[in-house]
């Protein structure tokens, strides 16, 4: 699945892909905004680790969990 996450005042956007699914990652994101927390942390497929201070959040987009397809479609 694709995350691409917003960060107030700046100009890109930070996008990674994750095994992790969308109500996990959803459900990380919510708990970490309720309760106060400086930042919420996830990790992509690759293994790398991405720290994001909760303030800073702009937005929060979850591609679908779908496999891509290959091929032709007739």
């Amino acid at each position: 699945m694709e995350i691409r996450i917003g960060i107030i005042n700046t100009g890109r956007e930070l996008s990674f892909e994750t095994s992790t699914s969308a109500d996990e990652v959803r459900a990380a994101i919510a708990g970490a905004l309720d309760s106060g927390a400086s930042h919420v942390t996830l990790a992509d497929v690759k293994g790398n680790s991405y720290i994001v201070p909760t303030a800073s959040l702009g937005y929060v987009e979850l591609g679908t969990e779908e496999s891509r397809r290959v091929g032709f479609v007739a």
